[in-house]
């Protein structure tokens, strides 16, 4: 994580110098797609130099908190790269992995960053040329679609933020690293659910999270109404109000009564409220 934060700190230094060039993260498993960039090297095949890869165990480490906590940061792009499915050293790791990269795409897509800034590849040992043509082919994309709007832009930074505090709850976590199971071996009563029925619930799941994240970050050190945050968020203000009262249900937000007689709303903030 501190070698992804660093090669992130070199992309703002290059972009306020003129100089930007997307600067890219990673994650490859230690079993193949590290092999295989290895192997890339060894066998000179050119491939560009904006990837700064991080090796992990196996690409199922990589939580969807750590992604989006670099899109948090700036990064113009993230690449996972693991075992060919069916291959994984620890059997059905990369199960997992396209399971949490599309809550990652999702939560991306639904903060308005373009989700083609996040790719999932599987390259093995032996795949040292199609690394080459992978990260070539990425790093080409990601510079057709500029620099990361996080950078710059509050309003962007803010919906990731959001983003990366919904990826963490309770609820997302439990429904995602539950999702290949409940497809596979099914549930307590071992029936299997159906895959396009557990996605759809997932994404409904992923939205009311976002979107309430996204009201205690805009109301974070700030009372605001509902119409002011249904007007920010751009979701109707019914929908807001049932967020708040889940929100206050949870102790995690608080209502204030300012002259007039439209309540206001104020994030509680660890240590009291702020």
């Amino acid at each position: 994580m501190a070698e992804a934060q660093h090669a992130i700190s070199e992309a703002k230094h290059d972009e306020k110098a003129g100089s930007w060039e997307p600067k890219i993260v990673g994650f490859l498993c230690n079993w193949c797609s590290y092999a295989g960039a290895d192997l890339c090297g060894v066998s000179r095949y050119q491939y560009p130099t904006n990837i700064r890869t991080v090796r992990v165990m196996c690409s199922t480490r990589i939580s969807p908190h750590i992604v989006l906590d670099l899109f948090k940061a700036g990064a113009d792009g993230i690449l996972l790269g693991g075992c060919h499915i069916g291959d994984c050293h620890y059997i059905s790791g990369n199960f997992y992995t396209e399971k949490r990269v599309r809550l990652m795409k999702k939560l991306l897509e639904d903060a308005g960053v373009d989700p083609s800034r996040l790719r999932l590849e599987w390259v093995s040992a032996s795949e040292g040329e199609k690394f080459s043509k992978v990260v070539t082919e990425f790093t080409d994309h990601v510079r057709k679609l500029g620099p990361s709007a996080v950078k710059k832009q509050e309003a962007a930074k803010a919906k990731v933020m959001a983003a990366d505090d919904a990826s963490v709850t309770f609820r997302l976590r439990a429904l995602v690293g539950k999702e290949y199971n409940l497809e596979t071996k099914g549930n307590v009563y071992k029936n299997t659910l159906d895959k396009a029925e557990l996605e759809k619930l997932i994404d409904v799941a992923t939205m009311d999270e976002f979107e309430r994240s996204l009201i205690l970050v805009l109301a974070k050190g700030k009372s605001r109404s509902v119409k002011e945050l249904g007007s920010i968020m751009e979701v109707p203000t019914d929908k807001v109000l049932r967020h708040i009262v889940v929100l206050r249900q949870k102790n995690l937000i608080s209502m204030e009564h300012p002259e007039g007689f439209t309540p206001t709303y104020r994030t509680i903030e660890i240590g009291g409220e702020q």
